[in-house]
């Protein structure tokens, strides 16, 4: 990969035994791919809603979580106390496709001993949102690079690449990514 001047967003979710991190339920994780199979044609909705607190930052309310904060960089404008939306979006890439590798992994019996992604992607940023140069461009990632470090005992390094490949296939994040998506937005 190209060096950035930004770090690259990391993943990393394993730790050693009998540090207070339980493992992913294999059972449960058999049950849900049950699931799976016996109604291949389910679809969840998810929801966010989204509160502008001031400036470029925003509280992002999922579930009943947390908010999950939205900022910008002083460079845009921002206070700089969390990730872009671009970087966020890196961020729900990498732990999109970390997610389906690990569970992949589980399902099939190997033991992840590490698991690290590092993201970077290539974006144009000079129509700032629309209100600088709105010439003819790309909108959005033109090029995003993943790099996976994932060991797991006794599995061969081709066998882990197979696995990446079969990853990217399936994640929901990796194919927004990559295909058309139905958006709307309403004023209301």
């Amino acid at each position: 990969m190209t060096q950035i001047a930004m770090q690259p967003v990391l993943t990393s979710c394993l730790t050693p035994e009998g540090e207070g991190v339980a493992p992913i339920d294999r059972e449960g994780l058999l049950k849900l791919i049950e699931t799976g199979k016996a109604n291949p044609k389910a679809i969840k909705t998810l929801k966010c809603r989204t509160v502008a607190e001031g400036r470029f930052r925003h509280a992002n309310y999922i579930r009943n979580l947390a908010p999950y904060i939205v900022d910008e960089p002083p460079g845009l404008l921002g206070d700089d106390t969390a990730p872009n939306p671009s970087e966020a979006s890196l961020a729900a890439l990498g732990s999109c496709i970390a997610v389906g590798l690990h569970a992949n992994a589980v399902a099939r019996g190997w033991k992840v001993a590490k698991l690290e992604l590092a993201l970077e992607g290539d974006l144009n940023i000079t129509a700032v949102w629309g209100t600088g140069d709105t010439t003819e461009k790309p909108v959005g990632f033109t090029d995003v690079r993943v790099e996976v470090a994932m060991e797991c005992d006794g599995i061969a390094k081709d066998e882990v690449a197979a696995l990446v490949s079969h990853v990217l296939k399936w994640s929901p994040v990796a194919n927004t990514f990559t295909r058309p998506v139905n958006l709307t937005a309403t004023a209301v």
